[in-house]
């Protein structure tokens, strides 16, 4: 009974299938552990502990060495890469709440040499290196004209040609899954030089004369061979001068109003400063009587007889 239990916990522990990842070197991965956890995940490179996550405190655990400086858990479950080199290639395994799954991470570089931008007629070697395949895997090339390309990972052009222009696929496979990256080959053409003036001879019966075939006979005068941005200069500076024109005239104006304003204000201030009073013909009061004197009665009204008839 002991041996089915064992027997069951490691076939539930194996029935996860793993994915094959690839990607560029330089470029960033991002690897799906495939099961959902609740006590805790952890996750190493071949035998190496990268990452272990707790599932109730939320608090993780790294190991050590350059590849765990460049790995983060990203969206609970899935482990993120930067910077991939050559050297992450391999096994990754995901535990989660301890049921295993085996990944594998394929690190693809494809490069020219020299450059991308080839001479025409010069030498070349192209390049496909993968990092995690199985022994025995092939790895070959195939043209712009959909043609494949015979020999290993690596394509030497002894004269590069216009037809090598283009897309360059790199073909692999692994574990059955099929895999490519593309390589973008540019040849640089250079132009022939075409000279300026042409001649062409006529021969007549009196001699041979020279003609030129673009000969200007009527040559241009200066303000004709004058550049677009010339023109575009010299309008730009009119109506700059124009504008200025137009505001001096306007402050000159402006200034004038002014005064004048002024002018008229000062006239009117003038005006209401000055007063003019009217003079009213009236008697004298009366001198205030002095203090301490008695005050004089007013004599009696001399009373003339009536006139009898």
């Amino acid at each position: 009974m002991k041996i089915i239990v064992w027997v069951g916990c490691v076939l539930g522990a194996l029935s996860a299938s793993g994915k094959v990842f690839k990607s560029k070197a330089g470029h960033t991965a991002l690897l799906e552990c495939g099961h959902s956890f609740t006590r805790a995940m952890i996750w190493r490179h071949n035998s190496n502990l990268i990452i272990s996550v707790n599932g109730k405190t939320g608090f993780f655990r790294k190991g050590q060495g350059d590849l765990v400086l460049r790995s983060s858990v990203k969206y609970v479950n899935k482990l993120e890469i930067s910077g991939l080199k050559k050297e992450d290639a391999g096994k990754f395994i995901c535990d989660a709440d301890d049921k295993l799954t085996e990944h594998t991470l394929l690190v693809v570089s494809v490069w020219t040499n020299p450059s991308h931008e080839l001479q025409l007629g010069s030498e070349a070697m192209l390049h496909c290196e993968v990092a995690g395949l199985n022994p025995g895997s092939t790895v070959q090339w195939k043209r712009p004209d959909g043609k494949l390309h015979e020999g290993s990972q690596i394509v030497k052009l002894s004269s590069v040609a216009i037809s090598d222009s283009g897309t360059w696929v790199c073909m692999f496979s692994h574990d059955g899954s099929s895999f490519q990256e593309d390589l973008n080959l540019k040849i640089n053409i250079p132009t022939p030089k075409i000279p300026l003036h042409t001649s062409t001879t006529e021969s007549s019966k009196e001699g041979q004369n020279v003609t030129c075939a673009k000969c200007d006979t009527h040559p241009k005068s200066a303000f004709e061979q004058l550049n677009w941005w010339v023109w575009v200069a010299i309008g730009v500076g009119s109506l700059v001068v124009v504008l200025l024109m137009v505001l001096v005239i306007f402050l000159c104006k402006r200034t004038r109003r002014r005064k004048q304003r002024m002018k008229m204000n000062m006239k009117n201030g003038q005006h209401l400063r000055t007063k003019q009073y009217c003079q009213c013909n009236r008697p004298t009061a009366a001198p205030k009587p002095q203090q301490g004197r008695r005050k004089e009665k007013p004599s009696a009204l001399h009373v003339q007889p009536l006139l009898m008839e």
